[in-house]
């Protein structure tokens, strides 16, 4: 399992271009996977960022070209996952816009050296973080306030013939969620574990 807490590397300085509002790329343990930290301006009149910025993104290794926006809410407790598209896997970038959420990718790639780990994070309106989770990851996500949101845009349309998900407590992945009895979907409750979910190679 991997947690935000421990081994986390800025990409090295000469792969980014210095710009005074810069994002901060981290990678994580979890190969692929990129924490981005937003520069923050603030003032007694409020705040500005920028969360996403094409040529520095393509500069990290991460597409810049995007094609669909979602914007979810979920209610304390609530979780959603693990969710995927194949075939037409999609990249998401996903950030909290309101509340808490705890944030989780899964390599889900069959020839991956990293298959079945995971990265979890606390993704927050405070914070500001974005996670970046490229195709071939599963995704999923709780709501730790009473209203969170996620807002996360897509390399691919979504396709509901490609809608897959796996088990949100595999024990072959062993997310450690923090929470016990989530909320879940009828979908979400019935999906299948791991080693039965059709995977990318």
């Amino acid at each position: 399992m991997f947690l935000h807490r421990i081994e986390q590397r800025p990409i090295p300085a000469h792969l980014l271009r210095y710009h005074p509002r810069a994002l901060n790329f981290i990678e994580t343990p979890l190969p692929g996977v990129i924490l981005i930290e937003p520069k923050l301006f603030a003032d007694d009149r409020g705040f500005f960022m920028e969360p996403f910025h094409a040529e520095r993104f393509a500069d990290a290794g991460i597409p810049d070209h995007f094609v669909q926006d979602n914007h979810s809410r979920s209610r304390r407790g609530v979780l959603r996952g693990l969710h995927y598209q194949e075939p037409q896997p999609q990249g998401k970038l996903v950030r909290c816009t309101r509340g808490v959420l705890f944030d989780v990718a899964v390599d889900i790639r069959r020839d991956s050296p990293h298959f079945a780990k995971w990265y979890g994070v606390e993704l927050s309106e405070e914070n500001r973080l974005s996670l970046w989770i490229p195709p071939g990851f599963a995704h999923g996500f709780c709501a730790m306030t009473d209203d969170a949101d996620l807002v996360y845009k897509c390399t691919e349309t979504y396709r509901g013939e490609s809608d897959r998900a796996i088990v949100w407590n595999d024990p072959e992945i062993g997310i450690v969620w923090p929470l016990r009895d989530p909320i879940l979907s009828t979908k979400d409750a019935a999906a299948p574990r791991l080693r039965d979910a059709l995977l990318p190679a």
